[in-house]
């Protein structure tokens, strides 16, 4: 894994029970150079519930990020809190905040994960393509250089293998990805902060419409993660709906190289530019 053009962020001292980190140029995201994309972000976030007050045997199952705003590409705090206690469940909060043209920090998103105790249940478990179809491998999917589309950032910290564009006759998108850089200094990424410094692209890679004549922000990100992934690469089979008022959602499964291993949902607002 390369970090010359990373990584995505770089952490400060912590004070009064906030980290502090330092969002890079990697964070940039498509819609504005001055803002960052999803990834990033939501994987920060991902990190501080899955290091926060760590217990064995447990996992963190599903993650909602609450999008409150555009996410400059600046100084950021964060902090992690319990909001439901209990031995076997919990429910976990995070809250990002960052520092505007002002100099005063708020709050852009949220995030909340249910971390569950783990047992073992692979007797039961579903084989591998018996809940959706295969994913074809990376290997035989075409690279995609974003430096034709978008300038440096996000996109292209993340490589990407393109198995199959969207269609208007409903077959959804198909493309993996995995970042070339890391996501904090040089700490290692676990397998959940890997998967979800890609999954917010889903809105992307599921679109049928042209970036280039229309936006679809997302507000939110649902992510429910059955398996924990396995390896470099993460796939997503995404399809974007858009109805009729300008509203729409993206779901998308989630794969490793070994199958699905969970799915996202994304809620859009659709504007021409």
């Amino acid at each position: 894994m390369s970090s010359s053009n990373g990584p995505f962020y770089k952490r400060g001292p912590e004070a009064d029970g906030w980290q502090s980190f330092t969002a890079t140029q990697a964070t940039v995201g498509v819609w504005s150079a001055s803002t960052q994309h999803g990834s990033p972000p939501a994987a920060l976030l991902v990190k501080a519930l899955e290091e926060f007050e760590p217990r064995a045997n447990t996992r963190i199952s599903r993650v909602v990020v609450e999008i409150l705003g555009p996410l400059p590409v600046s100084e950021c705090r964060l902090r992690t809190w319990v909001e439901r206690p209990g031995r076997r469940i919990q429910l976990l909060g995070a809250e990002l905040q960052a520092e505007g043209a002002d100099g005063a920090f708020r709050t852009v998103a949220k995030a909340y994960g249910w971390r569950l105790e783990t047992s073992d249940t692979s007797h039961v478990a579903d084989a591998p393509g018996v809940v959706h179809d295969p994913l074809l491998p990376p290997h035989e999917g075409e690279p995609w250089d974003p430096a034709h589309t978008f300038g440096p950032g996000y996109i292209s910290a993340i490589e990407w293998s393109s198995i199959r564009r969207p269609s208007r006759s409903g077959k959804p998108g198909q493309t993996w990805g995995r970042p070339r850089v890391l996501l904090v200094d040089d700490e290692p990424l676990t397998p959940l902060q890997r998967l979800f410094t890609v999954v917010d692209s889903a809105n992307g890679i599921g679109a049928k419409l042209d970036i280039r004549e229309w936006t679809y922000l997302n507000t939110d990100l649902t992510v429910h993660i059955h398996r924990l992934p396995e390896g470099e690469w993460i796939g997503l089979s995404a399809k974007t709906t858009a109805g009729p008022d300008g509203i729409g959602m993206c779901s998308a499964v989630i794969y490793d190289e070994k199958g699905p291993v969970g799915r996202s949902a994304q809620t859009l607002l659709i504007s021409p530019r």
